[in-house]
C-alpha cells in the first residue's frame, strides 16, 4: 500500500480526524494527483473542478492547439460491495443502482490470492467504465467465515481521472462494511451525491459532459487525465524499479504493443505501473499517433477478461493470476518482477538495451540528480521529480516524431544515420525498433539508408 499523503482528502461524510491530526491528502504541492489536473489544495481541501491540459507544449506547438479545458463533473455511474463467501466465493454483496450491469465485478473488486493482505486497492475496467475498489480483510472468530472476513467497496465512473479522490472515502467504507455489515445508508448518501446522468434510453453513454468536450478531453495521444490516478512519487519509484530496462518498457509502450505486467497481491502499486507504462508513450504533437491503436490502460485484469483482450490491439494490464503467462496469444510483452520478456521472435531484439538506450538513462539520471541538488540547496520545489520523468519521455517522443515529419516533407525523405542519431537513437541498434515505429506511426513512405545495418 501507498502512504496515507498519497490518498485523496477526506470526504463530508467520513469520519473526522483527532484534532491536530495530519490531514489525509497529497503533500507533495507539485501535481501530485493523476493526469490532467491541479492537485488538491495543501490544506486537503478538493479541487473544485480538475482542467484537462496536455503533459506539456510540443514543439512549434501554438497555444491554440492545446486541449479544450473543461470541468470535471462528478460521474459515479454505480457504488458496491463485494464479499467473500466461503462457500461462493467472491459475491455481489449490494450496489445502486440496482438494474446496473455488475457482472464479473465480485472478480475485479478482490484479486486472486487477496486473501494473503489485509488491505489493497484496485482499479479496473468493466466495459466502457473505470472502476476503483478498495479492499480489506479482517480477523474474526466466526467458524462460519474460516477466522477471515474480506470485503471490498468500489465504484464505476466514465473516466478514471476523477476516482483518485474518493479513495479515503471507499477506505473508510470497507472498514464500516467489515466491522458493521449491511450499513449501507453513507453508500447511498454517496451515490445520490456522485451520480452521473445516463440517458433515458438505457444505454452506456454518459451525458455529464458534452461528446464533444468529453473526447478532447481523453485525447488518445496524450493521455492527460491520466495525471489524476497517481500518488506522489510512482513515476520516481517506477523509474527506480525497472532502472535502465525503463528504455525498453519506453520503445515498447511507443510502439503500442500488448503489454501485461504480472505481480502478486498486494496488486494496488501495480495498477500505478500500468499508468506510469502509458506515461512513457505520451506525445503532443498534433496529428501524430491518429491512425495508430489506442494505448489503453485496462488495469487489473483476471481470466474473467480473457475474451476482451482478445480483442485488443494495443493495451497494457497487470494480474495476479499466473496462468496468463501460459496465454501468449493475448499479450506481445510479460512482465514478471523487474523481468521483460517476449516469445515473439520479431520483439526479442528490442529487448536488448542500445547504446543510446544507456545514454538516455545516463542522462536521466544526471537530470534527476541535479533537480534534487538544486532542491536541496537552493530549496527549489518549483519542479517535481514526476514532472521531470514524464517530461523527459515526453520531450523524447516529440523529438523523434518531429525529426521524422521534417524528413518526410524534404525533397529526400531519406532515414540516414544522421538523422537516427538526430531522434536520439542508436543507427545500429536501434534499428529495428526505428522499422516498426516507421510502419506503425504512416512513415513507411520513407526510404531507409542501407546504411542502416543490424549490429
Amino acid at each position: 500500500m501507498v502512504e496515507r499523503s498519497d490518498r485523496a482528502p477526506l470526504l463530508d461524510w467520513e469520519e473526522v480526524p483527532p484534532s491536530g491530526a495530519a490531514p489525509a491528502g497529497p503533500q507533495d504541492p507539485g501535481r501530485p494527483s493523476p493526469p490532467g489536473g491541479p492537485a488538491p489544495s495543501p490544506d486537503g481541501a478538493p479541487p473544485a473542478a480538475q482542467e484537462a491540459l496536455p503533459p506539456a507544449m510540443g514543439p512549434r506547438e501554438e497555444p491554440e492547439d492545446r486541449m479544450v479545458q473543461w470541468e470535471e463533473k462528478d460521474q459515479i455511474v454505480s457504488v458496491f460491495v463485494v464479499t467473500f463467501n466461503t462457500r461462493s466465493g467472491n459475491m455481489l454483496e449490494w450496489c445502486l443502482p440496482k438494474d446496473m450491469d455488475l457482472e464479473g465485478v465480485e472478480f475485479k473488486a478482490i484479486a486472486s490470492g487477496s486473501h494473503r493482505v489485509t488491505t489493497d486497492f484496485i482499479y479496473f475496467r468493466k466495459g466502457c467504465y473505470f472502476g476503483l475498489a478498495c479492499f480489506a480483510n479482517m480477523a474474526v472468530e466466526s467458524t462460519a467465515e474460516r477466522g477471515a472476513r474480506m470485503k471490498s467497496v468500489g465504484i464505476l465512473s466514465p473516466s478514471y481521472t476523477l476516482l483518485y479522490r474518493y479513495m479515503s472515502f471507499l477506505e473508510h467504507q470497507v472498514r464500516l462494511q467489515l466491522q458493521s455489515p449491511g450499513h449501507y445508508s453513507p453508500l447511498e448518501a454517496f451515490y445520490e451525491d456522485k451520480r452521473a446522468l445516463l440517458p433515458s434510453s438505457g444505454g452506456d453513454a454518459v451525458t455529464a459532459l458534452p461528446a464533444s468536450t468529453w473526447g478532447a478531453a481523453i485525447n488518445h495521444s496524450m493521455h492527460p487525465e491520466m495525471k489524476i490516478t497517481h500518488p506522489a512519487g510512482c513515476m520516481s519509484q517506477f523509474i527506480r524499479f525497472f532502472g535502465e530496462h525503463i528504455m525498453v518498457l519506453w520503445k515498447l509502450a511507443l510502439l503500442r504493443r500488448r503489454i501485461l505486467i504480472f505481480s502478486p497481491p498486494p496488486v494496488g502499486v501495480v495498477c500505478y505501473r500500468v499508468y506510469c507504462c502509458c506515461c512513457l508513450a505520451n506525445i503532443s504533437i498534433p496529428g501524430v499517433g491518429v491512425a495508430v491503436p489506442e494505448f489503453r490502460p485496462f488495469f487489473y485484469v483476471n481470466v474473467a477478461d480473457i475474451s476482451a483482450l482478445e480483442n485488443e490491439l494495443s493495451y497494457v494490464a497487470c494480474t495476479t493470476e499466473k496462468i496468463f503467462e501460459e496465454k501468449k496469444d493475448l499479450y506481445d510483452v510479460y512482465v514478471d518482477n523487474q523481468n521483460v520478456k517476449t516469445y515473439r521472435d520479431g520483439l526479442k531484439p528490442l529487448l536488448r538495451l542500445s547504446a543510446a538506450d544507456r545514454d538516455k538513462y545516463r542522462k536521466l539520471t544526471e537530470q534527476r540528480q541535479m533537480l534534487l541538488y538544486s532542491q536541496e540547496e537552493n530549496g527549489d520545489c518549483a519542479a517535481s521529480e514526476e514532472d521531470l520523468f514524464i517530461l523527459f519521455f515526453l520531450e523524447q517522443n516529440n523529438r523523434i516524431f518531429q525529426t521524422l515529419s521534417e524528413v518526410a516533407a524534404s525533397p529526400d525523405p531519406t532515414v540516414t544515420q544522421e538523422t537516427v542519431r538526430a531522434m536520439g537513437l542508436d543507427p545500429h541498434g536501434d534499428r529495428l525498433f526505428l522499422l516498426h515505429l516507421l510502419e506503425i506511426y504512416g512513415y513507411d513512405t520513407l526510404l531507409v539508408s542501407e546504411q542502416l545495418c543490424c549490429s
